[in-house]
């Protein structure tokens, strides 16, 4: 449960273990209030319900009902908070705007207030026409809305009144020098205040240094010294201040960035803000397009997880027959091991070893690792059929249930393979913010990559895909992949 509430910006930071308990002591804060008003709800409905409303229930209070009260409104707030950690309501609370969150509580009341009318309320005693389901749902979701409303907007103001103050500050660095940077360096000191950001310097690019940058900040190290710079400085946000025409310095710079745990921001260009990319919020004060770092919801990626299992599991009980001839058949078809093991890279570049049936002959890479091509003559003949049918990927059910793999995700390469792409497009390393995948968007849409430029070439379906990311993304791409199984195109 404090995985969903709680994230600490850096693992080994700097920080004084105040600073670190002031923040989590904000975070507990949040989570208080909404309980304490799932509680003062849920007691007040109950009220009304069942005493001022006894007419209509027919209720009566007995012995016992306050114990029963007690323990109902405990698993309800328990409830209501494992829904808002859910929906992401726990994150990034220091750059909360009350009016959104009034919004966002809206929406999110509702759907708690769905879920548990149809799970305790329907067949509530008493409750037997349609004008008083009305009268249960509306009363219960006006009383926990307008409660946890008030304790919600109370904690959040609380928390904006320590990060304007400068009790909590956020260090930013800014990348880049020239007059561009001066003008974005200005508008962040005037903003900044009230966003909490605390310039601690800026790495510039290149030699020439605007003489009035460099006086109003310090040049703590160039832009390739910034994952250094970030763990050294406790660095919690990026803003990167050079011409957005730059395209292949801020890709370089955004691949030193890869994975590090700072929240990142470029400027936009004019071609980027006509196509709708840039988002004026209440986090600067100044046009920029902010680089996702959390991918999915909390919420879908529970349920992603729970698909993987579920569905692993399920799959792997099941399909023990179609796993005992494909074993059987692999055996006969060529001497050798009946499972392959390989060692990939997976999610943030941690290695794993991938298992699948065997469909080359033995000792096929003793020259060396290379990939395999339509009519590579190390694959045997019932290997053939397995790869066109993708039978051979059956036991990589296993490393998904393991937690090395998803069912959906980028296909995982060799480091020697990676070593080599990353010199043509560094931006490869984009895909380890991901577990790899038994299928992929650019495994179905562009299929195996016979050499490193088709897998390069190849790399733009997986980026599209992690750009895209979503549970109904997913199922896309699972229903694309059994269409090329039972046609039989894969190779």
């Amino acid at each position: 449960m404090a995985d969903l509430f709680l994230r600490s910006p850096h693992k080994n930071t700097p920080y004084p273990f105040p600073t670190l308990l002031l923040r989590r002591i904000q975070y507990l804060k949040l989570v208080a209030a909404d309980f304490g008003a799932a509680l003062l709800a849920w007691v007040a409905f109950f009220l009304v319900r069942k005493y001022l409303l006894s007419e209509l229930t027919g209720y009566h209070f007995s012995e016992g009902v306050l114990f029963y009260l007690s323990g109902a409104a405990v698993m309800i707030a328990l409830f209501w908070t494992t829904l808002y950690g859910l929906l992401g309501e726990y994150r990034d609370i220091f750059r909360k705007s009350r009016l959104s969150e009034l919004i966002r509580l809206a929406r999110a009341s509702l759907l708690g207030t769905v879920v548990i009318f149809f799970a305790l309320l329907l067949d509530d005693q008493g409750v037997n026409n349609y004008h008083a389901y009305y009268k249960t749902f509306t009363a219960y979701y006006l009383l926990h809305f307008t409660i946890t409303a008030v304790l919600r907007i109370w904690a959040v103001s609380s928390v904006q009144g320590l990060v304007r103050g400068g009790v909590i500050s956020f260090p930013t660095l800014l990348i880049g020098s020239n007059r561009l940077a001066l003008s974005t360096y200005r508008e962040l000191a005037r903003t900044g205040r009230h966003l909490g950001l605390r310039l601690v310097g800026f790495a510039p690019i290149g030699a020439a240094i605007d003489p009035e940058l460099a006086q109003a900040l310090p040049e703590v190290g160039s832009y390739q010294q910034v994952p250094d710079l970030i763990q050294s400085l406790a660095i919690e946000q990026i803003i990167i201040a050079i011409e957005p025409s730059e395209h292949l310095r801020i890709q370089e710079i955004l691949t030193l960035l890869e994975g590090l745990p700072v929240g990142i921001s470029v400027l936009p260009d004019l071609y980027q803000m006509l196509l709708g990319s840039v988002k004026v919020n209440h986090l600067f004060g100044t046009p920029l397009i902010e680089i996702k770092q959390d991918l999915l919801p909390i919420w879908q990626q529970v349920f992603k997880r729970a698909l993987d299992v579920g569905a692993s599991g399920l799959f792997l009980l099941l399909a023990w027959p179609v796993y005992l001839f494909t074993a059987s058949m692999v055996r006969s078809s060529s001497p050798g091991p009946i499972f392959y093991r390989q060692q990939r890279v997976g999610k943030n570049g941690v290695p794993f070893n991938i298992i699948k049936f065997r469909s080359m002959y033995v000792d096929a890479e003793r020259l060396g690792p290379s990939l395999s091509s339509d009519y590579d003559p190390r694959i045997t003949p019932w290997g053939r059929f397995m790869r066109r049918v993708r039978l051979d990927e059956f036991p990589q059910f296993w490393n998904v249930l393991k937690g090395d793999m998803s069912l959906v995700g980028p296909r995982p390469e060799r480091q020697f393979f990676i070593d080599q792409i990353v010199k043509i497009a560094p931006h490869y390393r984009h895909l380890h913010r991901v577990r790899p995948g038994i299928t992929s968007l650019g495994q179905v849409k562009y299929g195996y990559a016979e050499t490193v430029p088709q897998m390069v070439e190849r790399l733009k379906f997986d980026i599209l895909y992690i750009e895209n990311m979503s549970l109904a993304m997913d199922f896309r791409v699972l229903l694309y992949t059994l269409k090329i199984i039972v046609e039989g195109r894969g190779k």
